[in-house]
């Protein structure tokens, strides 16, 4: 079979298993009232979950004036300005390590810096359900990958329990992206404790949203490390992004001043990449103020209750998650986009998730919630469904 059979028979087939990707064009804004394909949208799909992607063009707009476009090259050559290194070190502090690194998005997080910490020797224990960039990280550094069933926490101590040669990292989400749940990062840290490995969590989803309040602590959304009171002994390797509850773009990885010095010589794609624009390093520490201030995540919240006190009134079977990520089960893949189409005429841009992204027979809506949604756009979505559903299950 030639390079061009292989590629238009794997076109061909994902076609005909109703798992074909295309992209829209967003014609506006990232906010919740947006156009799509130029048809004017309720945008139920992003992860902005504090309404931030639409803050902060007047700070960019300035940081532009001083920094022109781009960083010019990779943190270790001539890339690293002031402007970078003043969003690591007061995102450290907000998170409450000594140092933070940044990296240009989170793959490249994830994948460096488990690649830069396993070797062949090593052992990386990983939830089933972890990001693709956690689990590529693990095969890029070729230590043992072994997989414990999701968020069964006895299964990672029977695995903990196999003498291992080498060292062991145990790496989890803290809000699974596609399933909206939490991980009890308390047991993951206790684990990792009794068995000597090195925990890492990656809270993309978390960041900015979980941890604490004004009332109770300096800032708000300092993250699951916060959310549990965990010292930053307990949960010693941290991993944000930038791109989600802080509404911009990169992410961080946030520890021990040893542990980000080694990243920095040993993390390949932090080493080889061009630093991120210092414009927007510098809008990102307005934006980190704007967060700070947890009004937008007590609105959050109150989205996050509300939606799920109607959804459960309407007999709208959503799975258990508590974060703003809020999917709704749906099964069969081909069912799953005819509802999202069907919403879509209406206005509602919410996302069909399906295989490979979840296992198969899984494939759902996965709607999410942000603090900028309005109590009528939640009332809007939600009366949509419930008309819609009938019909759909009707037709599956």
């Amino acid at each position: 079979m030639s390079w061009n059979q292989r590629i238009q028979q794997a076109l061909h087939e994902r076609q005909q298993q109703q798992l074909w990707r295309q992209r829209a064009l967003l014609g506006d804004v990232q906010q919740t009232h947006t156009l799509r394909n130029g048809q004017p949208v309720l945008n139920f799909c992003a992860n902005d979950y504090l309404g931030l992607a639409a803050c902060g063009a007047d700070d960019l707009a300035h940081a532009a004036q001083r920094w022109a476009m781009g960083s010019g090259a990779s943190h270790l050559v001539c890339g690293h300005s002031s402007a970078h290194h003043e969003l690591e070190q007061a995102l450290a502090a907000h998170c409450g390590y000594e140092r933070a690194l940044l990296f240009s998005t989170g793959f490249m997080a994830n994948l460096g810096t488990i690649a830069a910490l396993a070797g062949r020797s090593d052992e990386v224990l990983q939830d089933k359900l972890n990001h693709a960039s956690l689990l590529d990280g693990a095969l890029l550094s070729r230590a043992r990958l072994s997989r414990y069933r999701h968020a069964d926490y006895h299964h990672l101590q029977q695995l903990l329990g196999v003498p291992a040669n080498g060292e062991r990292l145990i790496v989890s989400d803290s809000i699974f992206s596609m399933d909206g749940d939490l991980a009890d990062v308390r047991r993951l840290s206790e684990l990792s404790s009794e068995h000597n490995a090195l925990l890492m969590i990656d809270d993309a989803h978390g960041f900015g949203v979980l941890g604490s309040t004004p009332n109770t602590e300096p800032a708000a959304g300092q993250g699951v490390r916060a959310h549990f009171g965990l010292s930053p002994q307990q949960l010693p390797l941290y991993v944000g992004t930038l791109g989600k509850a802080l509404g911009g773009f990169g992410a961080f990885v946030a520890g021990s001043a040893d542990l980000i010095d080694y990243l920095i010589q040993f993390a390949r794609p932090y080493i080889y990449t061009t630093a991120l624009p210092p414009a927007l390093a510098e809008a990102m520490l307005a934006n980190l103020k704007r967060l700070q201030q947890g009004d937008r995540q007590r609105q959050l919240q109150a989205n996050i209750r509300y939606f799920r006190r109607r959804a459960a009134s309407l007999g709208l079977s959503l799975m258990p998650s508590e974060s703003a990520i809020q999917p709704l089960l749906i099964g069969d893949s081909g069912s799953a986009l005819q509802l999202s189409e069907q919403l879509l005429q209406r206005g509602l841009w919410v996302s069909a998730i399906r295989p490979p992204t979840v296992p198969a027979g899984s494939a759902r809506l996965r709607i999410t919630l942000s603090a900028a949604h309005r109590q009528s756009d939640i009332d809007f979505l939600l009366n949509a469904l419930a008309e819609l559903l009938p019909v759909q299950e009707a037709s599956a």
